[in-house]
């Protein structure tokens, strides 16, 4: 067999696969119901919220989650050394004559990052030591740009009435704009579908893990046991690696649709993306074996066109329009928008992709993590 039929049929196979695994665990993934009636509290919560150079963003978020009709939520937003006039935006929004009865809102200035952590890590360290988050029975993490449905957080606890846990994750619905916003982004969160199976997060000695930063409510206790972000301050994808610890010491891990109640807008244009692609990507456990992996990504990618220099074209296109069409209808369900045209150019994100992994892997060579402008020396863990 010729190496070009063989790394032709072992795209076509692997993409088959993910797609099988994709929908599988799509059925397995459970919905929130709707809000009961009346507005009886699970427990205070608060919610807390990294802010750095968000003004595009922050004001309509805050604004969602100051209008949930949640009787017991305090909001904290740290402003992490904002200079774009997101400073501006949360003062405005922390006005004391807000209508009464309205969700409370406490915004605190961060200047100084002590060595030894992350950003976000250290603004969510800062909010949980507050007096509404010492309080708090939950604490809700959310980055800055998310908006959420004002009966959000009680769908979500009507969930953890039928389904008890102590961390629970909410997939997001990705809002996109631009042409590379709506090709990658568009496919991303399904993308996450297919490496973590649902129904396997809540079983006890499974792999399976999640956490997500658009949505990831924590009982205040099992926070405290695993020391909460001070216990992993280096910790790059921290919304995911909370949820793994916090499961490893014996609490229950959920993950359920949260879109298209929740929503954000993830990146802004390709290169923002890809700094997204590189800052995740570097925190991987194997991240040294990226330079391994970066052939097989393209190689995954470039099915069909592989299939069609094979001299089998029609099945090339089959396997375009086939994964464009079952990744589509997830990606729509998930958001509640109809099918995207350009989903059709998929294999595209495979460049993308290899050109963030390749970014991330020279990063970690240089023992450093770059986000926001901020570029950290990652120290060992001791």
């Amino acid at each position: 067999m010729r190496l070009l039929d063989l790394a032709s049929a072992l795209s076509g196979l692997s993409i088959l696969g993910s797609l099988a695994v994709l929908r599988h665990h799509f059925a397995r993934l459970p919905r929130l119901p709707e809000a009961p009636p009346g507005l009886a509290s699970q427990g205070r919560v608060c919610l807390c919220i990294p802010a750095r150079d968000e003004a595009g963003e922050i004001g309509p978020a805050l604004e969602s989650w100051l209008a949930q009709d949640y009787p017991e939520l305090a909001i904290v937003v740290v402003d992490d050394g904002s200079t774009d006039g997101t400073s501006e935006i949360l003062a405005a929004k922390a006005d004391p004559l807000r209508t009464p009865g309205a969700a409370r809102l406490r915004v605190l200035r961060n200047d100084d990052l002590p060595p030894g952590w992350l950003g976000k890590n250290h603004a969510l360290h800062l909010a949980t030591r507050t007096p509404e988050a010492l309080a708090a029975d939950w604490l809700l993490f959310a980055d800055a740009d998310v908006q959420a449905s004002p009966d959000l957080l009680r769908r979500a606890f009507a969930f953890l009435d039928e389904h008890p846990a102590d961390i629970l994750a909410l997939l997001f619905a990705a809002d996109a704009v631009s042409p590379v916003e709506r090709l990658f982004v568009g496919l991303a969160t399904p993308g996450f579908l297919i490496l973590v199976p649902p129904h396997r997060v809540p079983e006890p000695g499974s792999f399976a893990f999640a956490g997500i930063g658009a949505f990831t409510l924590v009982r205040r206790a099992a926070y405290d046991a695993v020391d909460g972000h001070a216990g992993a301050p280096l910790e790059a994808v921290d919304d995911m690696m909370l949820a793994r610890r916090v499961k490893r010491a014996g609490f229950t891990n959920r993950l359920a649709l949260g879109g298209p109640m929740l929503h954000l807008r993830m990146y802004h244009g390709l290169l923002d993306l890809v700094r997204g692609l590189r800052k995740n990507t570097a925190a991987l456990p194997g991240w040294w074996l990226l330079p391994l992996l970066i052939p097989g990504f393209l190689v995954h990618h470039a099915g069909p066109l592989l299939l069609a220099w094979a001299g089998f074209p029609w099945l090339g296109l089959a396997l375009l329009l086939v994964t464009a069409a079952l990744m589509g209808d997830v990606a729509q369900r998930i958001t509640g928008r109809p099918m995207d045209a350009l989903w059709v150019l998929w294999p595209l994100n495979g460049p993308v992709l290899v050109w963030g992994m390749a970014w991330a892997f020279l990063d970690r060579l240089r023992g450093r993590n770059t986000w926001r402008g901020r570029s950290v020396l990652l120290k060992p863990k001791t």
